[in-house]
């Protein structure tokens, strides 16, 4: 299984922040939340995030936490901040949550404003997105032309029922946004080309990652990586560095501890088989890669949210 199909079938959306907004200028969002991915969809006008222009049917995605700013099309000076929990002020602090609330998943400074926005919110404390956001540019752009225009209508008129139920098919509609959305954006001719997994088109790095996805807990070096897509070790090491951004076994150790992450929420199982099941036999050395790439240790990191169900 490679990254992006694990980030798409890992645990999905639940209670989502989404809602429509409604604007008219002059407007100014300075966005604070410190979501990993945001999904926002322009459906009528045009706004700007972080200066560029996005115009009616435009989809955005917006890799986090680092803040940004979304604005009307003459990029107005932000006079609103969105904060951890989505806590919406004005800059000197007034709570403008019941002010600008319009219905349950309807919010802004207007009811019928020039500019409406559909807005969705990944927080994804998990690592099984991290992979896959690092690999997005800061701000991805998928054009009118080439966005799912049915999701976005089934999105826009969920997001207007005011039935409890609606969160849950909001929860879905946004999970199958993204993904649609990471796919268009993937396969766009035009989309500016970086070094990463998500976008190598190297065939033999291709095969390379192929093999690190399906064995990750196998004892891989790079000569034994080499020798299985049939080069030589030097060759392996310069394609696989200029294709996605970093050495072989780096890679390797970001993805193992992408599925610990995911392990780790998995009822009755313990450090040491999360250690072993991603090719670490000693616990001691996965924890202390474990806490190097997330900050935490295993064990803060499984407390931080309950744990999934199979």
């Amino acid at each position: 299984m490679d990254p992006l199909t694990h980030f798409l079938d890992g645990p999905r959306a639940a209670n989502a922040f989404a809602l429509a907004m409604s604007m008219s200028a002059p407007w100014g969002i300075t966005v604070r939340d410190g979501a990993a991915l945001t999904v926002l969809v322009v459906t009528r006008g045009e706004a700007r995030v972080d200066g560029t222009r996005l115009n009616a049917g435009d989809v955005a995605l917006i890799r986090g936490p680092e803040p940004y700013a979304v604005t009307d099309a003459a990029t107005s000076t932000p006079s609103i901040e969105i904060g951890t929990g989505q806590h919406c002020t004005t800059l000197d602090g007034r709570d403008l949550r019941e002010e600008f609330r319009h219905g349950v998943r309807r919010w802004g400074n207007a009811v019928d404003g020039e500019t409406a926005i559909l807005v969705g919110t990944y927080q994804r404390p998990d690592n099984a997105g991290g992979l896959v956001t690092r690999a997005l540019p800061r701000l991805a752009v998928v054009p009118r032309g080439r966005a799912d225009n049915t999701l976005i209508h089934l999105l826009r008129r969920e997001l207007a029922n005011e039935d409890p139920a609606a969160q849950i098919v909001v929860d879905r509609l946004l999970d199958v946004l993204v993904v649609n959305t990471i796919r268009s954006w993937i396969a766009d001719p035009d989309r500016p080309v970086e070094a990463t997994w998500l976008t190598c088109n190297d065939p033999l790095i291709v095969r390379a990652l192929e093999c690190l996805h399906s064995e990750p807990a196998a004892p891989w070096t790079v000569d034994i990586l080499a020798r299985r897509v049939n080069t030589s070790r030097a060759s392996l090491a310069a394609r696989f560095r200029t294709s996605v951004g970093e050495p072989p076994m780096a890679y390797l150790t970001r993805w193992r501890l992408t599925l610990a992450g995911d392990l780790l929420h998995t009822p009755d199982t313990t450090v040491a088989t999360v250690a072993h099941s991603v090719g670490y036999n000693n616990a001691y050395a996965f924890s202390t890669a474990f806490k190097r790439q997330s900050g935490t240790t295993p064990t803060e990191y499984r407390q931080r949210r309950p744990a999934l169900t199979p």
